[in-house]
């Protein structure tokens, strides 16, 4: 993949991000940029696996899917790769999600790509009009619930270690952060 990244002449599309295939990288499309970071650590899988533990039922309880690292389509060209989202009955057979179908977006915070995830991302799902943002920061464990206002997001809620967030929308769920960070 690596040669097929840097022989590539101008803009990409979503055609040959999709191209490229499966890697252990994952690889994010921003208006016609390729952002391409590491495999997760085992820190942030096991944060990401903790966390779906707890929201997939919630989700499945309000009639909606909790999917990991997919594609969402928030406009054409605009494609990133989430950690966790909740989302509307989906065909799950499509290469994309629809920014109209997630309800929740959840990233984790890795110290490589904290300014991606916590800046450029975060508004990009807001300005696709997903109503709920949850960050998780692995280095303090802290939580961080977002809801959009208008073409951004405000910190709804917050818990920070001994204490416990609780998600009334899209779905009902009490989330500690000391169950997801060691």
């Amino acid at each position: 993949m690596t040669a097929a990244v840097f022989d590539h002449d101008g803009p990409w599309t979503e055609e040959e991000q999709l191209a490229l295939g499966e890697t252990s990288q994952r690889v994010e499309l921003f208006d016609g940029s390729l952002h391409l970071t590491s495999a997760p650590t085992p820190r942030h899988q096991r944060i990401s696996r903790k966390l779906g533990n707890i929201l997939e039922p919630a989700a499945e309880a309000a009639g909606l899917e909790l999917l990991e690292a997919v594609n969402v389509r928030l406009r054409p060209g605009r494609v990133p790769v989430p950690d966790l989202v909740v989302t509307d009955p989906v065909d799950l057979d499509d290469v994309y999600v629809a920014a109209a179908d997630v309800r929740l977006v959840c990233e984790i915070i890795s110290p490589g790509n904290a300014s991606t995830d916590k800046v450029l991302k975060m508004h990009y799902y807001a300005a696709a009009h997903i109503d709920w943002h949850l960050l998780v920061e692995q280095e303090t464990g802290a939580l961080r619930l977002h809801r959009r206002r208008h073409a951004h997001y405000v910190e709804h809620s917050a818990a920070q270690r001994g204490e416990i967030l609780e998600l009334v929308e899209p779905v009902r769920a009490k989330i500690r952060p000391e169950d997801l960070v060691p």
